[in-house]
């Protein structure tokens, strides 16, 4: 692989998702399924999706991947530009896999996350992968997710010793993660998950001062704030579309970063760039068959004056 590529350890699923007809769930009571498919997913997966769109080389790693989901994996990434060459496929292994309902601009994700978590905490095996030091010694950038606990650690202590900028999502203000990461993102789940007591503006300041690089805390389609430590707080309103469905919103937001950051974009410039990438990819279901472009997301950009 060229060594002009990112580098994402994560999490790989494959995600069900059914599009209602006719509003969202309601007890007892009867839904249409307008459409239904069944891709890769997950916060790496997706990202992976959409940065290939973009034209980036990727490498990717993580979880394990399951005898249920390897044909899926491999078909799906073998003409993109995702090199695969560092997952492992695990053939006694379940494939981890989310369910997601979606209506408008509502959805629902169901899965079997903590059970998986929880079996990797009580039987001491971990269904992932450790980090290989040369992947992210030979990336430009770096995306990595803060779930897999030691393994994630040491993937940042890579980032580091390799001088790698590195984007990461949803992690706590006073952790390592976001005290050595280039770009920090902080979303309503992760809020929720992390802090369900405390507001977005009261969290803003304790993320930008104890943040080595760019905080940015989303907040789905509503006005969002970014900024740095020692600098005051900016604003951004997100780009108004149409929208198809939200699933993916935060990993295009995501790749979009990781996408800027090895482009060398300022921080104003990148915040609008990975906007628009969310943006493009909630127009449009399923985010899979048609991942946000780059003549897209530039034509989005233009169309506001700024």
């Amino acid at each position: 692989m060229n060594k002009s590529y990112i580098y994402l350890y994560g999490m790989i699923a494959i995600s069900s998702s059914f599009l209602l007809n006719g509003g969202f769930l309601k007890p007892d009571m009867y839904s249409e399924i307008k459409a239904k498919y069944r891709f890769p997913g997950g916060e790496t997966g997706t990202c992976a999706t959409v940065l290939s769109s973009l034209g980036a080389q990727v490498k990717m790693d993580g979880n394990h991947i399951g005898y249920d989901a390897k044909k899926l994996i491999t078909d799906f990434y073998k003409d993109k530009s995702v090199d695969l060459d560092s997952l492992h496929f695990d053939d006694k292994l379940e494939a981890l896999e989310d369910y997601v309902i979606i209506s408008d601009d509502m959805r629902t994700p169901m899965g079997m996350f903590g059970k998986f978590f929880s079996n990797a905490y009580n039987s001491g095996n971990r269904p992932w992968s450790k980090p290989r030091e040369d992947d992210i010694k030979n990336c430009t950038v770096a995306a990595i997710d803060p779930y897999f606990w030691e393994e994630s650690e040491l993937a940042v202590n890579y980032c580091i010793k390799h001088n790698k900028p590195f984007v990461t999502i949803d992690c706590e203000y006073d952790s390592y993660f976001h005290r050595n990461s280039a770009i920090s993102v902080i979303s309503g789940e992760g809020i929720i998950n992390n802090y369900p007591d405390k507001t977005r503006d009261e969290l803003f300041p304790l993320f930008q001062e104890n943040g080595g690089g760019l905080t940015i805390i989303t907040n789905g389609g509503n006005r969002f704030v970014y900024g740095r430590k020692g600098e005051r707080m900016k604003t951004f309103e997100p780009y108004k579309v149409n929208v198809a469905s939200t699933l993916g919103a935060g990993d295009s937001f995501k790749a979009g970063c990781a996408f800027a950051l090895m482009n060398g974009l300022n921080d104003d410039e990148l915040v609008k760039f990975a906007a628009a990438c969310a943006a493009t990819a909630i127009s449009r279901y399923p985010l899979q068959l048609d991942p946000p472009k780059i003549k897209e997301i530039e034509k989005l950009i233009a169309s506001r004056k700024y």
